[in-house]
């Protein structure tokens, strides 16, 4: 049986190692910064340059696909997650780790149709490691097959997570008491690569049990949940539902009980829906 979109993914590593070389090259460049939502919320021109490089090359190829593009929202276009085929691309996650040269930068892209992932590739420019899904098929880092760990017990777990752009005072007290309160049960340690893809390909790497995070975008996340998934994790809602991936809240982790575990740690709030309609001025 044809798969309908295996040639759509190999584009997608195609030009997300393109993009790769885009972000390496700059990085030995001046990287001029910019400040989207606030002052912590970075954004730089290679990220709107990447993002229009990704863009095009697959208009070229693919010209009635649609687009859920960081930098494209950001700019005002609709966040809209629709049946139709959709490319969801974040330029550079981890655009602070990338202006200081912190070496965890990625290109994700997601690609979703009837409003399900089908494929997903995440590329870690600095480490040269390039993750991809297909729904079915399983997961892979530089074409060898990724499994999810086996580990059981939350108390010899490690959690990887971030505390987000955000530095509104009663989400910061959230974040750190969620933080708290999982360091406290214990576990082994807590980790964060300060890019939401990287965390969740460290889990379908089987390196850490779990991510977790609030304030996070349907960018940061769409590639790395099916390359989760594919390689035998699992994904909720942090208060334990079912995962939505526009509500800008994560768990993944190895299996359901330790996912489940942690959802009973974190003091949950919820923030401005990706989809939710512009507020008005």
């Amino acid at each position: 049986m044809t798969d309908l979109w295996q040639h759509a993914m190999d584009h997608a590593a195609a030009v997300a190692r393109r993009a790769g070389e885009v972000v390496r090259d700059a990085l030995r460049d001046d990287r001029k910064v910019m400040t989207k939502s606030s002052s912590v919320d970075l954004v730089t021109q290679t990220d709107q340059k990447v993002e229009q490089l990704i863009i095009q090359s697959v208009k070229e190829k693919f010209p009635t696909h649609r687009f859920i593009g960081e930098e494209s929202v950001a700019a005002g276009e609709a966040c809209v997650l629709t049946d139709s085929p959709t490319w969801i691309i974040d330029p550079i996650d981890g655009t602070t780790n990338f202006v200081h040269a912190y070496p965890f930068v990625a290109v994700s892209i997601g690609f979703s149709v009837n409003k399900q992932m089908e494929f997903g590739v995440v590329y870690s420019c600095l480490e040269d490691k390039m993750y991809t899904a297909r729904r079915g098929k399983g997961a892979f880092c530089n074409g060898e097959p990724l499994q999810v760990s086996d580990q059981e017990d939350i108390k010899q777990s490690i959690i990887a997570t971030e505390f987000g752009s955000s530095r509104d005072p009663e989400a910061v007290e959230k974040i750190f008491s969620s933080l708290r309160s999982i360091l406290c049960l214990p576990i082994h340690g807590v980790r964060g690569a300060g890019t939401a893809a990287i965390n969740m390909c460290q889990v379908a790497s089987g390196c850490v049990e779990a991510y977790y995070e609030i304030g996070i975008h349907i960018w940061d996340v769409a590639a790395g949940s099916l390359i989760v998934s594919e390689a035998g994790g699992v994904l909720m809602d942090v208060e334990g539902g079912e995962v939505d991936l526009m509500s800008r809240r994560i768990i993944a982790a190895n299996r359901r009980t330790i996912g489940e575990r942690i959802a009973k740690e974190i003091d949950s709030f919820s923030p401005l829906r990706d989809d939710a309609p512009p507020l008005k001025q």
